[in-house]
């Protein structure tokens, strides 16, 4: 089987090689036809029937399945309802394959949720063109939720994953009555720093001390991100007071060690910062925004101190 060179070009220079599809069909030869097709465009994966397509819908979460209608065991219409009533599942683009060509089928497969409907038997030109799209729009798609997730700047998590995650992690070890650790950082003087340096010196500032505090996360569930400005914040699930004291020490510690020269500092002649931790226990009478009340009081209690500082008390 042939493909122009063009075609392959365009494929390498998307990588959507590493995109996974997963191909559900009780007949071995469609399933191995279509796979056939496809393979250079992805990294196709086969389910013999719906029970097992929702197995591996779960555990590999493929970028796109295509999903014949008529089988056994469970419809393709049943198996794409029961990805899309899934939370765990309910994003995977969906695309139908199947010998059921009347426009009443096509509708109600789009109504459930499929982004496309391709019946049999289909052109393979059609079947390459339709999952090299929706493959495309997908990693657009995860790209863009990326830069959503992430301070361009620095790389770190940014404000808004800042408080999906407290939120998340809170809900989370309510159940475990397990503490939960939050640090809030601010660069000491950065104002004065940006006016003697320059802004673009203070990116660059930015940017180091966001990479010397991700450093110190060593943990699987701690999160560093970049609070506003000059702030930062880490989450540390699991973490005491002890602990979170310890994590804040190696944070104002590495920051130090940087060497980045502050002239226009009254406290020290290079880059510090100050820190302010807050622990608590979560309940579900209490909100996480008031870990974050306490933190940022610590903080300030910190700065009041003279800066370069901890403060947890």
């Amino acid at each position: 089987m042939t493909h122009n060179s063009d075609q392959r070009n365009d494929q390498k220079s998307t990588g959507l090689g590493r995109q996974t599809v997963l191909l559900v069909d009780d007949q071995p030869l469609s399933v191995a036809f279509a796979a056939a097709e496809i393979e250079d465009l992805c990294h196709p994966i086969t389910a013999p029937n719906g029970k097992k397509a929702l197995e591996l819908a779960v555990s590999v979460h493929p970028d796109l399945i295509l999903l014949d209608v008529k089988m056994p065991d469970m419809s393709g219409f049943d198996v794409c309802r029961r990805l899309k009533q899934n939370p765990e599942t309910a994003d995977i683009a969906v695309i139908f394959l199947t010998l059921l060509d009347e426009e009443a089928d096509e509708e109600f497969g789009l109504r459930l949720g499929a982004i496309d409907y391709i019946a049999k038997p289909f052109s393979p030109a059609i079947l390459r063109a339709r999952v090299r799209n929706h493959l495309l729009i997908q990693r657009q798609r995860m790209q863009l939720e990326r830069m959503a997730q992430f301070d361009a700047l620095t790389g770190l998590a940014n404000r808004r994953s800042f408080d999906q995650v407290l939120h998340a992690e809170w809900q989370r070890l309510i159940q475990y009555q397990e503490p939960l650790c939050l640090l809030l950082i601010d660069v000491d003087m950065f104002k004065r720093f940006n006016d003697h340096y320059g802004h673009p010196a203070g990116d660059v500032t930015l940017e180091q001390v966001g990479t010397a505090i991700k450093l110190q996360m060593h943990r699987k569930h701690d999160i560093a991100s970049r609070y506003g400005g000059e702030e930062f914040a880490c989450i540390l699930p699991h973490a005491d007071a002890f602990g979170g004291r310890v994590i804040a020490e190696a944070i104002r510690t590495a920051v130090l060690e940087l060497n980045i020269p502050h002239a226009a500092s009254t406290i020290s002649d290079r880059v510090t910062v100050s820190i302010g931790v807050a622990c608590a226990i979560p309940d579900s009478k209490t909100a996480p925004a008031a870990l974050v009340a306490e933190a940022d009081r610590h903080l300030y209690h910190a700065k009041d101190e003279g800066r370069n500082r901890i403060s947890s008390v």
